[in-house]
């Protein structure tokens, strides 16, 4: 957002139409010394003649005023990424006030909403204080109404809306059915239409790079899927089964656990479990493993490519693309209590392989 500087535009505006203080004086009907102060900052036009200056330079009011209640994406992205970056290294409260101040600032730039709607939910998760999280919810929850009620564009009424959802999950599930039973998905995915039209006009490479992203994206999204229909799923044995090995195969397949361990790693507790309750205990131990794997590495990393991927970098930099809020000591507690304190897991207390899996646990608290 430019700040108002009005002096700036009058004296601008002036120059362009090659008039002197003096005739610009005499067509608004004040005097050559005022529109001086004007442009020198030294005092501001009556409010009564900002219409007047407006018609007469032929813009708007906000345009004369200096002022644009929009941020340009660039800086969207740029404020994001120092806030998301801040969680990790400042006090949750100090980091929040300055979301709260860039909200207040640019009230009506609705992509600027959501996503700090986008980081008051994320850091919900790090408040370490029940109460603390509730308001942080409720902030980001009217966030996200504000930008679907007004915004007008559709995507972004379509993302606030599935991340209103997110906020009422944690205490009002039948809201989140009544906001996503409805929601319209289209049956073809917009990648193929816009890979299709990019291929139609040569541009392979805008077409190519349009295909990795959805296929980058479906994975993460099929991938969170299954992971709750595993949770879903448990008491069915064969069903259970199935389900936890067709997603290691989909893990493996695209080396998920390196582009973005932090989308994957609840999944290996949920199968871990229910290999339990169906007595496989050496499959349990086998996915705990790979849990305390991810669990002492970096689950914070932001998404990132690989040679499959090898294009998605503009994607990756844009506004909101981001990986986990970084661990603070709660979240690698969490990942540690998952496990140790688990009672789905209490019969390989003696276990050697399990007690070498929370040796390793307990190590990154």
């Amino acid at each position: 957002m430019k700040e108002i500087n009005i002096a700036r535009t009058i004296l601008n505006k002036r120059k362009e139409k090659g008039l002197t203080q003096e005739e610009l004086a005499s067509h608004i009907g004040v005097s050559s010394a005022s529109v001086s102060k004007w442009e020198t900052g030294q005092s501001y036009p009556d409010i009564v003649l900002l219409p007047q200056l407006a018609a007469y330079f032929n813009i708007s009011i906000d345009e004369l005023m200096g002022y644009e209640p929009q941020m340009e994406e660039k800086d969207i992205a740029k404020l994001y990424s120092r806030l998301y970056e801040d969680l990790s290294i400042k006090p949750l409260d100090e980091v929040m006030e300055q979301c709260r101040e860039a909200v207040k600032k640019y009230f009506s730039c609705f992509p600027l909403l959501l996503q700090m709607g986008d980081l008051l939910l994320g850091a919900s998760a790090i408040a370490g204080d029940k109460e603390k999280a509730i308001v942080l919810i409720a902030e980001a929850k009217a966030l996200f109404i504000r930008v679907k009620k007004e915004s007008g564009d559709a995507e972004l009424m379509r993302s606030a809306l599935y991340m209103e959802a997110c906020c009422a999950l944690s205490d009002n599930p039948n809201e989140v059915i009544e906001l996503l039973e409805k929601m319209v998905v289209t049956s073809v995915p917009h990648e193929i239409l816009l890979a299709s039209a990019y291929r139609m006009t040569g541009r392979d490479a805008e077409a190519e790079t349009v295909l990795q992203v959805g296929i980058y994206q479906n994975i993460i999204s099929v991938l969170g899927l299954l992971s709750t229909y595993a949770m879903f799923g448990i008491e069915n044995a064969d069903r259970f089964e199935d389900i936890v090995g067709r997603t290691c195969a989909l893990i493996e397949s695209f080396h998920v656990k390196a582009l973005q361990p932090a989308t994957i790693i609840s999944f290996y507790v949920v199968a871990a479990q229910g290999c339990m309750m169906h007595k496989d205990t050496e499959k349990s131990l086998d996915l705990l493993e790979q849990y305390a794997e991810l669990a002492a590495g970096d689950i914070s990393l932001q998404l990132k490519g690989d040679g499959f991927f090898n294009l998605i970098d503009g994607w990756l930099n844009e506004p909101g693309i981001k990986g986990q809020i970084p661990p603070h000591e709660s979240i690698k507690q969490g990942l540690a209590d998952a496990v140790i304190h688990n009672p789905a897991f209490s019969a390989l207390r003696d276990n050697p392989r399990f007690q070498s899996i929370v040796k390793r646990l307990e190590r990154i608290c």
